[in-house]
């Protein structure tokens, strides 16, 4: 005979259908790892081919650049190898940052100033990529056999330990692949020096062009009609009394044409009382009424003020022949990240486009060779904005 014993309403297990009150939540299973985890996992398990690719390279770049530095061709492909290095440093950042949400700014280039890409080899950035590049091939080989075995034997401690070494590749990232803060500097600082210069040739090129069309032409005009006159005083005194009226004319226009070509060789007002002055007196000369407003905690550089003059000046030269407006407005200021921001508008017509081969294009590949933007909205029908950001040297002026 087979006894089957009940529980007791009193006595029902915690949790049955028969227990009072409803049931117990039961506890999820712990996940091993999360989805950081894992993408730190993958990021860890591809250091060992991408390593060992960069570590090939840098010792075949080496030998070979070394080995035929005597000759001809060894020197530039040492600096073609290293212009790579940074290119390598640009996947890993790029990694990074999709894997680890680790952000790296990218480093700037400096200016080109030697030819067939000698500058690479002065290039402290790109040593420091390819320094990255020879040490990680062991970090790369600790990296994957750690994860192999994590994997395999190793899941309670899974999570903490691919932070560990994360933390370790992140720390090596950032010492080897961010840029350097007076790397930076120093590369702003030659970028403004030779946009400036660039600036320099191109005034010249147009105050050529200035006076041979204008104060030489007028000269000339001038220069004959003396001659005319002076061969009509005998005969004819009122013809040349006429002429010599309409040769003073011309001697006043030329005046005024040198004045002009004078005050673009020297903004003696920029030099003397900085950019707000310098500003103001571009926006009275407008032919368009102008408001203009220069917020500066200090002033910059003396070549980036004559760039950000010279831009200026162009700009509102081109709202006095182009824009048909009736009221423009000039604005300079120091932005959140420090970078300068001229800003320049007017009502008019619109339809200007950098793209149409115009001022503006010669504009935006000069103020792009030092690493700023110019950006210009106009559509047809107006209004137009012109806005050109500058980076801005660090540290206050030192002049007066």
């Amino acid at each position: 005979m087979s006894v089957i014993a009940a529980a007791s309403p009193d006595r029902a297990v915690a949790g049955s259908p028969g227990a009072d009150g409803p049931p117990a939540p039961t506890r999820p299973p712990r996940r091993a790892a999360d989805a950081a985890t894992w993408r730190g996992l993958l990021y860890l398990l591809l250091n060992f081919p991408l390593t060992l690719l960069g570590f090939l390279y840098v010792t075949i770049m080496l030998s070979l650049g070394l080995g035929l530095v005597a000759t001809v061709v060894g020197i530039p492909l040492l600096a073609l190898g290293f212009q790579v290095c940074r290119w390598f440093g640009d996947l890993d950042r790029a990694r990074a940052g999709r894997l680890l949400g680790l952000h790296i700014p990218k480093p700037s280039r400096p200016p080109r100033r030697r030819g067939f890409g000698l500058d690479a080899l002065a290039d402290p950035v790109a040593w420091r990529h390819a320094l990255y590049l020879l040490i990680r091939l062991p970090w790369g080989i600790v990296c994957l056999v750690a994860v192999l075995l994590l994997v395999i034997v190793g899941w309670v401690v899974l999570p903490w330990a691919t932070r560990g070494l994360v933390a370790v590749d992140k720390a090596m990232a950032r010492g080897l692949l961010s840029p350097s803060a007076e790397v930076e500097q120093r590369i702003r600082e030659l970028a403004v020096q030779q946009a400036a210069q660039a600036d320099s040739a191109a005034h010249l090129r147009r105050i050529e062009r200035n006076l041979h069309d204008g104060a030489q032409a007028r000269l000339v005009a001038l220069a004959m009609g003396l001659g005319m006159a002076k061969e009509k005083l005998a005969e004819d005194p009122q013809a040349a009394a006429l002429m010599v009226a309409e040769a003073h004319g011309e001697a006043k226009l030329a005046l005024l044409d040198l004045r002009d070509l004078a005050r673009g060789i020297n903004p003696a007002i920029l030099t003397d009382r900085g950019l707000p002055a310098a500003l103001a007196s571009l926006a009275d000369r407008c032919t368009v009424p102008t408001r203009a407003t220069v917020e500066l905690p200090h002033r910059p550089a003396a070549a980036l003020e004559g760039i950000i003059y010279f831009t200026a000046s162009e700009l509102l030269t081109n709202i006095s022949k182009h824009s048909q407006a009736t009221s423009a407005s000039l604005d300079l200021r120091v932005t959140g990240d420090a970078s300068l921001l001229l800003e320049i508008s007017d009502d008019g017509v619109g339809g200007a486009d950098p793209r149409g081969g115009t001022g503006l294009a010669g504009l935006t590949g000069r103020i792009g060779a030092i690493n700023g933007v110019m950006t210009v909205d106009s559509p047809p029908g107006g209004p137009t904005v012109v806005r050109v950001e500058l980076p801005r040297p660090e540290g206050p002026s030192t002049r007066n």
